[in-house]
């Protein structure tokens, strides 16, 4: 991808969006690039081999395969052993969370802005194993995870806190580092954070960010249907291997080893490269950081047109927006929530696809706690319309998003 953003040249990668369809369910999946699909057509054609063999087409096999962690590992600036590739956030945390050392008398705490992936794995451990479960709760319309209500819920003996770095719901992003900070202040305490929502928007570094845990889907990162937790080579002491038991179970035994129950897809991993070293830039650090400030500009362009329209009609009563409604890419990605007063969600959706070839979606989208507990809806199932752009996206597309949502709003 050039630097100098140029939103059709940037299409011509994705075949997906060849289609007569306006595609703005992007938080749920994103298109995928053109080398990815490649990719995965070559490795199945020609190497589609078990793994670790002597003969040359296991052994090529293998060398793509590791290149394929390499670069996953790069992407959020960790080591290979320091990730583990599985089929999605949600099963590596049921994974991690199963596989970590609890013992008796342990705290954690959890926000209600989570999407239900990273809440339910430390719900159910909690029940399991007897431990004392904390809600951090947001208030309002654009809740945050703030450090004063998180600091009354940590102790001495909390294990695990558990947040988004941007909600799938509202977009607003976390300030990680400070809450890492905080957290990491208490002696045994670690941050485990889900990047789903963040990571197509913004450059992930997790030295930076100073994470003990980190999810993300490479399936809404241009790639195919696969996922990657990161845990911090520091903490993986506190955590038990998952694996067979003729596994080895000390040092250096890599975090994949430990928690993976099989391997990663062959068939999927391989790609990965074509994303981080040919769309981002791989090691010209220059250069992906020139791509990533390019998307987050142009997103910052896309949101403001629906924003704008959105705060038009808060303003005359006939709209709620849920997270933050300025468009300053600073404090949100283009992940865009709302409801209109009198009318069901589902019914907004049934009326854009009515009259116009826009696609999105109505529902709780997994955050199912966030729309109940905070927002106070009585229908979470209708839930929010959400609205989610990826910089493919283009600034036509969102007028006539506008255009469209106008008719329907003012024809109900």
């Amino acid at each position: 991808m050039a630097a100098a953003f140029d939103v059709s040249q940037v299409r011509a990668r994705f075949p997906g969006l060849n289609q007569p369809i306006v595609l703005l369910d992007n938080a749920g999946g994103s298109q995928v690039l053109d080398t990815v699909i490649d990719a995965i057509h070559n490795y199945l054609s020609k190497t589609n081999v078990q793994l670790a063999a002597t003969y040359s087409v296991s052994q090529t096999s293998t060398q793509l395969y590791n290149a394929g962690y390499k670069a996953a590992a790069k992407f959020i600036n960790a080591s290979p052993d320091e990730i583990s590739i599985g089929v999605s956030s949600t099963q590596l945390l049921h994974n991690l969370s199963t596989a970590f050392d609890f013992q008796p008398g342990d705290e954690i705490i959890i926000s209600n802005l989570n999407h239900e992936a990273n809440s339910a794995a430390w719900v159910r451990i909690a029940q399991r194993l007897n431990l004392t479960l904390k809600i951090w709760s947001g208030k309002g319309n654009n809740p945050q995870c703030d450090l004063e209500s998180l600091k009354p819920l940590l102790s001495d003996n909390t294990r695990i806190v558990a947040c988004p770095h941007a909600s799938n719901i509202t977009g607003t992003i976390t300030r990680v580092k400070e809450i890492a900070d905080l957290v990491h202040s208490f002696p045994k305490a670690l941050l485990c954070v889900d990047g789903v929502a963040l990571a197509p928007h913004r450059q992930v570094d997790v030295k930076a960010l100073d994470v003990d845990f980190y999810v993300f889907s490479w399936y809404k990162v241009y790639g195919p249907h696969i996922a990657q937790l990161y845990a911090s080579s520091r903490v993986h002491d506190q955590i038990n291997s998952l694996a067979h038991y003729f596994k080895p179970t000390q040092p250096p035994q890599n975090l994949d080893t430990k928690l993976n129950l099989a391997s990663a897809s062959y068939d999927f991993v391989p790609s990965l490269p074509l994303i981080v070293d040919d769309y981002f830039g791989g090691d010209d650090s220059e250069k992906v950081k020139a791509v990533w400030s390019a998307i987050a500009d142009h997103e910052e362009l896309l949101q403001e047109i629906l924003l704008k329209f959105l705060r038009d009609k808060a303003e005359e009563g006939i709209v709620t927006i849920y997270g933050e409604p300025r468009s300053s890419k600073d404090l949100r990605v283009p992940v865009i929530s709302f409801t209109v007063k009198s009318m069901s969600s589902r019914l907004v959706v049934e009326g854009v696809e009515k009259i116009s070839n826009l696609g999105f979606r109505n529902g709780h989208m997994y955050s199912h706690r966030l729309l109940r507990d905070v927002f106070g809806l009585e229908d979470v199932e209708d839930g929010v319309v959400r609205i989610s752009m990826l910089h493919y996206n283009t600034e036509e597309e969102m007028h006539e998003v506008v255009k469209v949502l106008d008719q329907v709003i003012s024809g109900a």
